[in-house]
């Protein structure tokens, strides 16, 4: 990728400088001050989706970086809803589906998406030096490298960019140094990594 066009970043909380503290509850999310921003109709809501919304911040990547919008991130969860792509339950949301959402990004958004399973690293690389960016599924531990983490998989974050060493994401759940074009050991990866994804391409 040319990375003189370097991604943008959000982060699936307003205010990406106060990740850490959401994160470790010491910061109720609804406390966010930029929490109006997000599209959501009170602080509650706002709370209950902003952990949930991971997929929703890399779409605004997405769309900021081809499209030049980057819709409030509430609003694209609501459109996501209605199109099958989060199933909302009174203490849980499904989602997000792939196949739905694929759906919904090449119906809305006109961009070109496909669900892709069993997405080896080599491919990741091969997808980013066509242009494309790729939706993949790690574990949120990524953003500290965490030796150890309990399982793959679990987070979205965008692929944006490689070198021979590292891939680097934008990841909606980081932390400050490991949000924007975050760099990731090649070999570090597949403890984090479940292998899945969705890529996104400007067919234009």
């Amino acid at each position: 990728m040319n990375t003189a066009l370097r991604v943008p970043y959000y982060a699936q909380w307003e205010s990406s400088q106060l990740v850490p503290q959401i994160v470790s509850r010491t910061l109720p999310a609804a406390q966010d001050p930029a929490w109006a921003a997000s599209g959501a109709h009170t602080p509650e809501e706002y709370e209950w989706w902003s952990w949930r919304v991971c997929g929703m911040a890399c779409l605004r990547m997405a769309l900021h970086h081809w499209r030049g919008i980057a819709p409030p991130t509430l609003e694209l969860a609501r459109e996501c809803t209605e199109a099958g792509a989060y199933v909302v339950h009174d203490d849980r949301v499904d989602g997000l589906i792939y196949a739905p959402f694929t759906t919904y990004v090449r119906d809305r958004w006109h961009l070109d998406a496909a669900v892709v399973v069993d997405l080896a690293p080599e491919q990741i690389r091969d997808h980013l030096d066509a242009g494309r960016l790729v939706m993949i599924s790690v574990h949120p531990t990524i953003r500290t490298l965490h030796p150890t983490p309990p399982r793959q998989g679990g987070h979205l974050v965008l692929a944006v960019d490689h070198d021979a060493t590292h891939l680097m994401i934008n990841n909606p759940s980081g932390f400050p140094g490991s949000q924007h074009y975050a760099r990731v050991p090649w070999g570090d990866l597949e403890r984090f990594y479940a292998r899945r994804g969705v890529v996104l391409a400007d067919p234009a």
